[in-house]
């Protein structure tokens, strides 16, 4: 698989003093912004059954989320990132198993590979830059997102990026530590956006990806 960032992420119900909380503890408010994310998928739901990601964010391009290696369990998520168009349209055509000879970005393989529109809605975020520390002592930069979607839900995120895999559980202890002054549980684990969408407004895509997928929600 190309290479990529691993996202280490942990998703939480917010309260009405989230932001305030987030002041307190050294997070920084970056911006606000409003954008549209459109996923696609087979009409099986062919890669988000097999835990692959496909969105198109307005003003940023395509990313594929790529499943990890869950080295350490728990209430988080861990992903590879691929966001070059080159690298996304490899990794399509490997996990459904095609070929596209000459194929250029990800439009074009559309048609091919058989993808259509899943999901699409509008979510403001506040975006913040936050201090991750832990029992080591060392910081880490991370980021965190408030979001609100268009269809009413609410949800709240605490990441950290890394290069390899050995870096992944001692993210994830200040990821946790982190969530835990912002009050999440423990095993806490808050539905992401699109699992909420599918759930509300694509019941039976919903249902099939359940009996695919699993328990695991969506990144």
């Amino acid at each position: 698989m190309a290479q990529g960032l691993i996202e280490v992420e942990r998703k939480f119900v917010p309260g009405p003093g989230t932001e305030e909380r987030l002041q307190e503890l050294g997070g920084t408010l970056e911006h606000r912004v409003t954008f549209r994310d459109s996923y696609y998928d087979t009409r099986e739901l062919s890669l988000m059954r097999a835990d692959y990601w496909l969105r198109q964010r307005g003003g940023s391009g395509w990313e594929l989320k790529c499943p990890g290696a869950a080295s350490v369990s728990g209430p988080h998520t861990e992903y590879t990132e691929l966001t070059a168009e080159p690298s996304i349209v490899v990794q399509l055509c490997e996990v459904l198993g095609a070929v596209v000879p000459g194929a250029g970005g990800v439009a074009a393989v559309w048609g091919p590979l058989g993808l259509q529109l899943v999901a699409s809605f509008v979510t403001k975020r506040s975006a913040w830059k936050l201090v991750l520390s832990g029992a080591d002592g060392e910081e880490r930069l991370g980021r965190g997102g408030l979001d609100t979607a268009d269809f009413g839900y609410a949800v709240g995120e605490v990441e950290a990026l890394v290069d390899k895999e050995a870096e992944v559980p001692a993210a994830l202890e200040k990821i946790h530590h982190l969530s835990s002054l912002l009050g999440g549980l423990a095993q806490e684990k808050a539905p992401a956006k699109l699992i909420v969408y599918l759930q509300r407004f694509r019941p039976q895509d919903y249902q099939r990806l359940l009996e695919g997928y699993g328990s695991k929600e969506q990144p």
